[in-house]
């Protein structure tokens, strides 16, 4: 941060000495270029705190469903919050072993967050289920994009990270799909 001194003149602050050496000490050694490891650290940590979230939902929805259908959607909204949950150390470590940093706290994710929280106090099964049909069918874009920057870059690493996770979110979102489609239980 720059100050300006009663005549104009700019000033360094102890506050940007002090992050500009603590930055330092996290930094990580790579052939990537800054640019490259700032942006995608930056979109690595933004996804992190969506990811985040869409566990978090997950989990919310699959502690409050109800309904005759109760078992196999518990299930398999446990089964989708484990493999959701699976991707946050990765992802970190990969901002990380890029010489970037990621997140540091819930509040850190609820200000970098694009994915919505659902807090109230009852949703219908069906509803739970369709919200997070597109919060997954979003998460999904916002990966493509990621990937589309690390090709930019060049990081073959981050990119093959995200071609796997990528494919596991368009499994998520398709259950869910064939879940919430329209008719009768008997496949009507």
């Amino acid at each position: 941060m720059r100050v300006l001194t009663p005549d104009g003149a700019a000033m360094t602050t102890l506050r940007t000495i002090k992050d500009a050496h603590t930055t330092e000490k996290l930094a990580t050694r790579t052939d990537l270029s800054a640019e490259a490891t700032r942006d995608i650290a930056a979109s690595l940590t933004s996804l992190l705190a969506d990811v985040f979230a869409l566990y978090l939902k997950t989990k919310n929805f699959h502690w409050h469903m109800s309904d005759r259908h109760f078992r196999d959607y518990h299930l398999l909204l446990d089964e989708q919050g484990d493999q959701i949950f699976a991707m946050t150390d990765p992802i970190a470590e990969r901002a990380r072993k890029i010489g970037g940093t990621t997140l540091r706290s819930i509040s850190d994710i609820s200000r970098r967050q694009r994915i919505l929280d659902n807090d109230a106090d009852y949703v219908t099964p069906r509803d739970m289920l369709a919200e997070l049909r597109d919060d997954n069918q979003q998460l999904g874009f916002r990966m493509r994009q990621v990937h589309a920057l690390c090709d930019e870059h060049r990081d073959i690493a981050s990119a093959s990270l995200l071609e796997n996770w990528i494919d596991e979110t368009e499994r998520r979102t398709w259950f869910l799909f064939e879940m919430t489609r329209g008719g009768s239980d008997d496949g009507g």
